[in-house]
Formats: C-alpha cells, structure tokens, sequence
C-alpha cells in the first residue's frame, strides 16, 4: 500500500483518525501510519496564533507493532517537541 493511502485512510482496519489532544494551548494530532508492517510515528501539531492558523508535520524514525502503540508515542513526541520548541516550531 501506498504511503498517501495509509496516511489518509486507505489502510485496512482504521476506521477513524486517533483522537486529538490538547496540550499548552496546542493541538496534537496523532498520524502514525503503516510501513513495512509496522506503524510509523508521525503527527501533526498546530495552534492559532494572532487568528492564523500554524500547524507543523512530524514523522520519527520509530516505528511500533501495533497502532495504538504507535498512536500514544507520536503524542508524546510531539509533547517533547513543544516543550523543547514551543511557538519556534512554526518558523
């Protein structure tokens, strides 16, 4: 399978997108995604600054058997990135 149709809802088995979260007045959208038989970390971070939408793409080299696995890691890389980063992400 592609890697576009994984990302966007092509994969087998995945029904809906995982939840997203709020975390210091970012959003985190979980978008692992398959590869090679595994789920590759990936997500997606945004938040609205001065009205504008920014929003930054992440995938990590890590990659875990099974989705859910997947899912709760990309949440907390892209809690470390925002820690680490915090509105620099977007530049």
């Amino acid at each position: 399978m592609s890697f576009w149709k994984s990302l966007f809802g092509g994969s087998k088995g995945t029904s809906q997108p995982p939840p997203t979260e709020e975390y210091n007045g970012f959003t985190i959208a979980p978008t692992p995604y398959a590869a090679d038989g595994q789920f590759q970390v990936s997500g997606l971070i945004t938040k609205v600054i001065d009205g504008e939408p920014k929003e930054h793409k992440f995938v990590r080299a890590d990659r875990f058997a099974s989705m859910e696995e997947a899912t709760s890691f990309s949440v907390v890389k892209a809690k470390q990135i925002i820690d680490q980063m915090g509105d620099r992400v977007f530049k």
